[in-house]
């Protein structure tokens, strides 16, 4: 049996990894600044980390959510400290995409009505509902154009405003910085206003985390930056440093009834132990502080080099633009100087994603692979 070939692959082949680094199996060593599409937050292999999970599945691995499970309510508990966002209530899944589709389905239920506005250049998953949000119509099946969604320039608000007054809309979804499509954020004034033209005509505002969120940025969302209250958030990818595991806070004042959503994976044990681990890490490291800290050095860098003509994004999701496709530097970085690093929709935009522990020395090595590639 072959595998169904839809992943382009870069010919190699990590077998394990710790901090900012993975190992082939010629133990050939690699700088991870692209951390799995985001995904590693406090760093590979993180003792505490390992240590948590280690003694979970030694206990209980998993049971449905038809039991009792103390370790969602920790969860939730510690997320609420962690985040600062009071008033919202905690459901688990297990991915990005189910975590859209889950805010998409309960903006639905909630409001009675069914169409989606979202922006162009966003990414939301490739589940029905959330890749019809999705703007990239190669992966948009014929199954899944049903959706009636409305895309936007990120920060039309007038175009929002004229599709909202039709007063059919459910959901507003925005990534409050765009991944995928390439760093972009618009103005504290247009999530202000976003969120206001939202109350105002009954459509749920949701606030997509999955790549920005879990200190990312430096705030522990991205949206706390600009002084909103979204309906719901979603997270994902930094939440489990690796493990499987997704979620979304919704507003108290959207009511829960039994059935109305539901999961068999999400929020098992394990994947509580994993996030419960990236959260105490989080803290007892001051990781937000070393978000900043690190993206300051990262950029301060980075301006030094003059064929980078912008820096985009924020903390460290960062974005790298040139006057040149990268897809010849990424290959370069990768294969020559053993560096890892992300694309985005933006083809002249090398994307910069590292485990979120980093440090000087990590940033002085990937300078100095980006000056030799260059």
């Amino acid at each position: 049996m072959s595998l169904f070939d839809v992943y382009p692959l870069f010919d190699i082949t990590p077998v394990r990894a710790l901090d900012a680094f993975v190992y082939d199996e010629n133990e050939k060593k690699y700088l991870d600044f692209y951390g799995g599409h985001a995904v590693i937050s406090i760093g590979h292999s993180h003792p505490e980390y390992v240590e948590n999970i280690n003694r979970q599945v030694g206990m209980l691995g998993f049971y449905s959510n038809s039991i009792k499970n103390p370790l969602q309510e920790k969860l939730a508990l510690k997320l609420t400290q962690a985040s600062g966002c009071k008033g919202y209530q905690l459901f688990l899944c297990n991915s990005g995409a189910e975590a859209n589709e889950n805010a998409l389905k309960l903006a639905s239920f909630h409001t009675g009505k069914s169409k989606v506005v979202a922006f162009k250049n966003g990414f939301h998953g490739r589940t029905s509902a959330a890749v019809a949000a999705t703007d990239n119509p190669k992966i948009i099946a014929p199954i899944n154009a049903q959706q009636e969604v409305e895309l936007f320039e990120l920060g039309d608000l007038k175009g929002v405003e004229e599709t909202l007054s039709k007063k059919d809309v459910c959901a507003v979804i925005v990534e409050v910085i765009q991944g995928i499509g390439g760093l972009d954020e618009a103005t504290s004034k247009f999530y202000r206003q976003l969120a206001r033209l939202a109350k105002k005509y009954d459509a749920l505002l949701i606030a997509d985390e999955i790549q920005c969120g879990f200190g990312r940025t430096g705030d522990f969302f991205a949206f706390q930056k600009h002084g909103i209250q979204p309906d719901i958030i979603s997270m994902a990818k930094g939440m489990g440093n690796g493990f499987p595991v997704g979620g979304i806070l919704i507003h108290s004042d959207i009511k829960a009834s039994h059935g109305l959503l539901g999961t068999t994976f999400g929020g098992n044990h394990l994947a509580c132990a994993a996030s419960l681990a990236v959260l105490q890490v989080l803290r007892d490291e001051a990781v937000l502080k070393n978000v900043t800290k690190m993206s300051e050095y990262f950029i301060k860098k980075a301006r030094q080099i003059p064929q980078i003509k912008q820096i985009k994004g924020r903390g460290l999701m960062l974005g790298l633009e040139f006057d040149f496709p990268i897809a010849d530097l990424r290959k370069k970085l990768i294969y020559q100087h053993q560096v890892v690093t992300g694309s985005s929709k933006n083809p002249n935009l090398l994307r910069i994603l590292p485990p979120l522990t980093i440090q000087k020395h990590h940033i002085d090595l990937f300078f100095n692979a980006l000056e030799a590639a260059l």
